[in-house]
């Protein structure tokens, strides 16, 4: 099967869906478009899998979870090797181990490689535990015998495999292999890959092992400029590798950090009119002072409006996985502020919380020690007193 020319990732995508539901070549489940297609044939094409030398040299082999790479799943139990199955939408980690019950037969094994199974027989694999991935096998919608591949268009089998370079877990010389049906090999132009964009070493189809001898670069690691705070936010474990990068000296900018913070009283702020700030003091027309002895940790929430609850803001906080350690109420003042493990995590909420709202006000949001002296007159942006200051 051949792309057009002039096409997109999505053109070649919709084209493999199409043609795969048109010619009865779908499994269950279906429709198969916006998923990695599960075929008739899968099992028959997995059977390559442990011939493969890679596959026999390995110990440790990361599977995708979807459905055509249930039988690999099955192989790499049934060889007694370890396997990983990333988490699904990297929501809870990056990978979890599946381990099957003593005595295990191949019934259930199979079981186990199943996606039930993988719920019922898995633990997380923590970020220190320092495990090496001998083989990875992922998931395609299209590839091409250049070794080019095509996910479903979400990247996250991309960003597991650099997540797993950034963990020390793989390098350039770990194999890749995809598993597909034989109509979704298909040339694909090589202006539509990205540096982030995985590429893949062996082809498994029902009637043919292909190996790419691909030499373009797989991804280097975490392209951090193209992770937004929306990303940060839905995967946990992203905050935690990259405050290990940043503290090791690497350029963790996200895509959305480039933009310049508002500044206080910029026009994002709601009109002075729809809020109340009876105990404000007023502003020093010499203009801002920046505030001298307070944490770099601690981020300031302004603009707050008058009736808003505590359990409000912190519902919002949440919402956008900028929860604090502890967090200072002022409402009086239509102000709080948020403590955190470090500045590191302090910035970070910054940039996640920006045009933030809170009922028709848009909160002012940034470090403590970057405000205007003046917003912090009787607060307690330094380390909090039980006595005068409850930290909630």
């Amino acid at each position: 099967m051949e792309a057009r020319a002039g096409v997109s990732k999505q053109d070649i995508r919709e084209q493999i869906w199409d043609y795969m539901e048109s010619q009865n070549l779908a499994d269950f489940p279906r429709p198969v478009h916006h998923r990695i297609p599960n075929f008739k044939g899968a099992p028959r094409a997995a059977e390559h899998f442990p011939r493969l030398q890679a596959f026999k040299m390995a110990r440790t082999i990361k599977v995708n979870p979807d459905a055509p790479q249930k039988n690999a799943r099955f192989f790499v139990l049934d060889s007694k090797k370890t396997l990983l199955v990333p988490t699904p939408r990297l929501r809870t980690g990056l990978f979890n181990r599946i381990t099957p019950p003593p005595g295990a037969t191949k019934d259930v094994l199979r079981k186990c490689a199943t996606s039930q199974g993988v719920r019922n027989y898995s633990a997380p694999v923590g970020l220190d535990s320092r495990v090496l991935v001998d083989l990875v096998v992922v998931g395609s919608v299209a590839v091409s015998e250049k070794g080019w591949r095509i996910g479903k268009g979400e990247g996250y089998a991309d960003l597991e495999y650099a997540m797993m370079v950034s963990m020390g877990a793989v390098s350039q010389g770990t194999p890749v292999v995809t598993i597909v049906h034989d109509c979704q090999v298909v040339d694909i132009p090589e202006a539509l890959l990205e540096d982030h964009d995985l590429t893949v070493d062996y082809i498994l189809t029902p009637t043919r092992v292909i190996a790419t001898g691909c030499e373009r670069p797989k991804p280097a690691g975490i392209i951090w400029s193209k992770i937004s705070c929306e990303m940060m936010r839905r995967i946990p474990i992203l905050r935690s590798l990259r405050s290990r990068e940043k503290q090791a000296g690497k350029d963790v900018t996200l895509q959305d950090e480039h933009q310049p913070l508002p500044e206080p009283h910029s026009q994002h702020t709601a009109p002075p009119s729809t809020v109340r700030r009876p105990r404000d003091p007023p502003q020093r027309e010499s203009g801002p002072m920046q505030a001298e002895g307070v944490p770099s940790d601690t981020v300031y929430v302004g603009n707050l409006p008058r009736d808003t609850r505590v359990s409000e803001l912190k519902r919002a906080l949440r919402g956008r996985g900028a929860a604090p350690l502890r967090l200072t109420w002022q409402g009086p003042q239509h102000r709080a502020f948020l403590h955190y493990q470090d500045p590191a995590a302090a910035q970070q909420a910054v940039s996640c919380l920006q045009g933030l709202h809170l009922g028709a006000n848009t909160l002012r949001v940034a470090l403590a020690r970057q405000q205007p002296a003046s917003d912090l007159v009787g607060s307690c942006a330094r380390e909090p007193h039980p006595d005068h200051c409850p930290a909630i």
